[in-house]
């Protein structure tokens, strides 16, 4: 940072058009990269997953709450645990004011997480969201969808998870899903991402590659050493 290049407005204004020229390809080939997910095949869920949620027991279909996409964020939290994991929480800290806008798009955004709702609705208050959050506890959901791992999994530190197998490094693990609900109630898994995957999902990472110092990660084993829940910042 000390040493870094200082030149002329006109040497500023040349660099940053070259640089906009590579930032326009990246647009162009972002969108490019949203119509091939938007163009996968969708496969067809089967099963009659019910959620403990504010509301009481709501299936699958009842979270689309009458539109016809819906949005999981899968939250790591489980059972035993007292909180949530400290890194979906950074990431929740970017959903409360997006649902309205998504809902007038024919979208439906939660959360869902195998904690007990008792456990979801707690922390939820701690941390001052207002977005919908359900329990999957008791349900193979989060199993299916490859972000919670038996005790068998982990103590042979192997299963599949971003499809690949893996060792876990927990008993839950993040993950987006996004399913369609079609006219005659059908519902259809279109889409899921995990790992660095859930990373367009988090808005404060985007102001920061825009800083000097970026991430300010690197030389790290743990790249999200700095993340605390919001309230246990100490300054």
């Amino acid at each position: 940072m000390q040493n870094h290049k200082v030149v002329s407005h006109d040497e500023w204004l040349a660099a940053r058009k070259q640089l906009l020229a590579k930032e326009k390809e990246f647009t162009r080939l972002r969108d490019q990269l949203s119509e091939e997910r938007r163009e996968l095949p969708w496969e067809s869920v089967d099963k009659n997953y019910v959620f403990d949620g504010p509301d009481g027991k709501e299936t699958l279909a009842q979270l689309f709450e009458g539109r016809s996409q819906l949005v999981v964020y899968h939250f790591m939290f489980d059972p035993d645990w007292d909180a949530g994991c400290p890194h979906c929480s950074f990431w929740a800290d970017n959903f409360n004011g997006i649902p309205v806008h998504l809902n007038h798009r024919d979208v439906t955004m939660v959360a869902i997480s195998r904690a007990p709702q008792a456990k979801l609705e707690a922390y939820r208050k701690r941390m001052g969201w207002s977005f919908k959050w359900l329990s999957s506890f008791g349900s193979d959901f989060n199993y299916d969808y490859y972000v919670s791992f038996t005790p068998e999994e982990v103590a042979k530190e192997q299963s599949y998870y971003n499809y690949r197998l893996n060792k876990p490094p927990a008993s839950e693990m993040v993950g987006i899903s996004v399913f369609h609900k079609d006219g005659d109630g059908t519902i259809f898994h279109t889409y899921s991402c995990y790992s660095r995957g859930v990373d367009m999902l988090n808005g404060a990472y985007h102001y920061l590659d825009l800083v000097p110092k970026g991430r300010d990660e690197a030389g790290h084993s743990n790249p999200q050493f700095w993340v605390r829940r919001h309230d246990e910042y100490k300054d």
